[in-house]
């Protein structure tokens, strides 16, 4: 069998289930890597699972709510115990919340958008990056999107969430600029995807 491009890596994936996560799990899978497979969906995680091992890969399924922030401490003590290392990271899961006018933002949404595209993410970096800095090349990629720039009328939970998040990975990038650990963000654009059409 011939050498796939990722074999013997790990990454994990966040927002697995659905979406530009799903589709992104698989390739990674088809190139070789391990994905740990993160999202909230059992259903859909298996339908990952199965997806997976038809193109011969393999992954391993963790059902999680990212606003539970004890289970993303544990996590990271999970893989370096069985992996000892984490070569990539693909912080995908957003939530939109309400596409509303800013005065009527609710404080339930105002959190749930905070937690999940801001504040999960800054609990994966603190978990996973000494197993990134492990690996001998370590990659972290997170999903931002226009909006965090543009600040869109109406979308003003969802772009201010984007904006912290740019601004926190693009500290923590240039933090790791003497490592062997490559952070990025990257904004796919517009792609049809559930998001995308709630948004519409």
């Amino acid at each position: 069998m011939s050498k796939k491009t990722l074999d013997g890596r790990v990454t994990l994936v966040t927002g697995a289930s659905r979406g530009i996560g799903y589709q992104a799990a698989i390739a990674l899978a088809k190139a070789g890597s391990h994905i740990i497979a993160i999202a909230r969906t059992q259903g859909g995680l298996e339908d990952l699972d199965d997806a997976i091992k038809a193109e011969g890969g393999d992954c391993t399924l963790v059902p999680m709510d990212l606003k539970n922030a004890d289970g993303i401490d544990q996590l990271g003590k999970v893989i370096n115990e069985r992996w000892g290392k984490l070569d990539g990271f693909l912080a995908n899961a957003g939530a939109l919340g309400e596409i509303t006018p800013a005065p009527h933002t609710t404080p339930k949404t105002w959190e749930q958008v905070m937690s999940v595209n801001l504040t999960a993410n800054y609990r994966f970096i603190r978990s996973l990056d000494p197993l990134l800095r492990a690996s001998d090349a370590g990659r972290a990629v997170f999903l931002t999107s226009g909006v965090a720039q543009t600040h869109r009328a109406y979308w003003g939970a969802y772009a201010a969430s984007k904006a912290a998040l740019e601004a926190f990975v693009s500290c923590y990038a240039k933090e790791a600029e003497v490592t062997k650990l490559k952070v990025n963000l990257l904004n796919p654009g517009a792609t049809r995807t559930a998001m995308r059409g709630k948004a519409r």
